[in-house]
């Protein structure tokens, strides 16, 4: 069972009916108990982090989240969803998950660099990992933000991107992968990645 998780974080629709054009009919939940029984887990998200675990705590979803993680169950992190599995958030200087070791940082603005940071952008992969094979070496992806994931380890970063600033943009560590982007709003290439998460058994060798 593929679970998106419910949190009141927003774009679980568009999440969804990606993974129907693949094929695949996901249960969005805010239940606990049925986060338990996923063989996988999709954490989307949009807004800010200190309401966000906010909800994740009163709904008992962060303890979930944290069997599951301990359970080697692929998750996949998502924008908001890849801000928040680590241990504290500039945003709101909240204290986040601790899924993954580090802080997540404010893009610093700077004369002539918008924030937030809306629209296509490239990834620069510095690490393969199965979740990312077969993807165009030019390819762009769709952005939406104005914190980033800085993982405490450099070896949990897996892809670059530039704006402003060069931030880490996916992170990933043992079954967990998560992208800043959103693989659901970023057409045949999101789709791609969408496939091979679904493919994926959660293993990784870094």
């Amino acid at each position: 069972m593929v679970v998106i998780i419910d949190y009141q974080a927003g774009n679980l629709t568009s999440v969804e009916r990606a993974l129907e054009a693949l094929g695949v009919q996901a249960t969005v939940t805010a239940e606990p108990e049925v986060v338990a029984q996923a063989s996988r887990v999709v954490f989307p998200g949009v807004g800010a982090a200190g309401k966000a675990m906010q909800t994740l705590r009163e709904r008992r979803l962060d303890q979930a989240l944290l069997r599951v993680f301990e359970n080697a169950v692929p998750i996949l992190g998502i924008c908001l969803g890849a801000q928040i599995i680590l241990d504290q958030s500039d945003e709101n200087d909240a204290l986040c998950l601790g899924l993954l070791p580090g802080r997540t940082r404010a893009l610093p603005r700077q004369t002539g660099v918008k924030i937030p940071h809306m629209g296509w952008n490239q990834v620069r992969f510095i690490r393969e990992h199965p979740v990312f094979n077969g993807l165009p070496e030019l390819a762009e992806y769709y952005f939406v933000h104005s914190y980033y994931p800085d993982p405490a380890r450099p070896a949990m970063v897996l892809g670059v991107t530039e704006h402003g600033i060069s931030f880490p943009s996916v992170v990933a560590w043992k079954n967990l992968v998560a992208t800043q982007f959103h693989p659901e709003k970023s057409g045949r290439v999101g789709l791609k990645i969408l496939a091979n998460f679904l493919a994926w058994d959660g293993s990784y060798a870094q």
